[in-house]
């Protein structure tokens, strides 16, 4: 009974082992004792440095695998490299020091973990003391010239200079320490963010003599004094040369502009801003839009809106439709046309009993010879206009797709073009409902 017992034993382990090779189970051996030797290592570094180190690794006639150099701030991985150890040597690198936001001076431990083939590990481990780079200056790097910033207390930094009332560029540390890296920080996410070199927006309410300041330590920066505002409503930058904000508004009240310092030498979307000499009023239905200033097509406009979101077509003919094509743009097609491109669509303005229009010049914001749009539902593809468009102009065709033109597709009557010069306003109206479209073309 008791060899039953026994070789039923050794059959249940073979069984067990047969198993664990089938599942390639490794069990590590566990032999060897490998041992790290640090021949060079800083015992000190700033943030943004490349904290460089040179180790020893061996072990007892057992073949060495991997050795991980790693960072860590407050017990956290901030940077690694591993290496592989082929043999039983002298091994050196390098790890960066992150520069990071609102973290003082302290202490680091850089840590070696050596790993041999049978798994077995060895971990050394040190302390760094890190400290914060105290820079001399700091950069403002612009499109056309590169300012430098004085350090005028720890960790911060300022420019007072005769400057112009807007400011975009980033800024750029120089490299510090022994090994020290250059330093960038940007825009991202409307803030200062360290390693990228997108501008930042720096604005003043009016151009002159006043200061740009920075901290390296909080990443606080200033001016950013948008003095754009449409009737006391602050506009939110989308770039470096747009700026938007959304208002709800009625139709022929007025619109106060602040901020834009050339504004006489600007152009507006007369669909949606009546100009009247220095004064605005708004020129569409009453409701919700998003204002556009767009600085280098010095260029206002402005889109439907629907809550929070741009509007589209709904099934009574109320909201807002859109044209994408060729042949149209504004404040000029010869440079912005929209082409078959959604986000460049313009917005046809809404002007009541589900009526739609948008005004165009002959040889400016129109072509005069050729014109391929139409209209859609919305900024994009999907819904559009076609079938369900007619149009009674001896100028303007909308396309059945055998006279020249897709479904929908506006093109010019063979033989005939706009009078160049000549304002032209294209009416959709929906009021039969959104399958008898009428479109009519008159020249204002």
């Amino acid at each position: 009974m008791k060899k039953l017992i026994n070789y039923t034993a050794l059959l249940c382990l073979f069984t067990l082992l047969h198993s664990c090779k089938e599942d390639e189970f490794i069990v590590a051996i566990g032999g060897g004792s490998p041992t790290i030797e640090v021949k060079t290592a800083p015992t000190a570094s700033f943030m943004g440095d490349s904290l460089q180190f040179t180790v020893n690794v061996k072990d007892q006639g057992v073949a060495l695998s991997t050795l991980k150099a790693q960072l860590l701030f407050s017990g956290e991985v901030v940077a690694e490299k591993i290496i592989r150890t082929k043999d039983y040597a002298d091994y050196s690198g390098k790890l960066f020091v992150p520069f990071l936001k609102n973290i003082p001076n302290g202490t680091a431990s850089l840590k070696f973990t050596l790993e041999n083939v049978e798994l077995v590990k060895k971990e050394l481990e040190q302390e760094v003391a890190i400290t914060r780079p105290d820079f001399p200056f700091i950069n403002l790097v612009t499109a056309t010239k590169t300012y430098k910033m004085n350090r005028v207390a720890l960790n911060k930094y300022e420019l007072t200079e005769n400057l112009p009332f807007k400011v975009s560029g980033y800024l750029e540390a120089p490299k510090f320490g022994a090994n020290g890296n250059v330093i960038n920080f940007g825009w991202e996410s409307e803030a200062v963010t360290q390693g990228i070199t997108q501008n930042i927006p720096f604005s003043n309410s009016v151009s002159g003599v006043y200061t740009i300041s920075f901290n390296t330590l909080t990443y606080e920066a200033a001016p950013f004094i948008i003095g754009y505002a449409f009737n006391g409503e602050g506009m939110k930058q989308i770039n470096d040369n747009l700026y938007s904000v959304d208002l709800q508004i009625e139709k022929d009240k007025e619109i106060v502009i602040d901020g834009i310092e050339d504004l006489a030498a600007w152009t507006v979307d007369g669909d949606f801003v009546r100009k009247d000499g220095s004064k605005f009023s708004f020129n569409a239905l009453t409701g919700k839009y998003r204002f556009y200033a767009n600085f280098e097509k010095k260029h206002i406009y402005a889109e439907a809106m629907s809550g929070n979101n741009l509007a589209t077509l709904n099934a009574d003919g109320t909201g807002a439709i859109w044209i994408i094509g060729e042949g149209i743009g504004k404040p000029d097609v010869a440079s912005s046309q929209v082409g078959w491109s959604p986000e460049n669509a313009i917005c046809v303005a809404p002007i009541g009993g589900k009526k739609y229009r948008v005004t165009v010049v002959a040889g400016k914001s129109i072509k005069a010879d050729n014109i391929n749009f139409k209209f859609f539902h919305q900024k994009n593809w999907g819904g559009e206009i076609k079938d369900d468009l007619t149009t009674t102009s001896d100028i303007v065709l909308v396309g059945n797709g055998k006279n020249g033109r897709d479904p929908g597709n506006l093109g010019l009557v063979a033989g005939k073009t706009l009078e160049q010069g000549a304002t032209y306003e294209f009416i959709v109206d929906l009021s039969a409902g959104n399958t008898k479209g009428v479109l009519t073309v008159t020249k204002k």
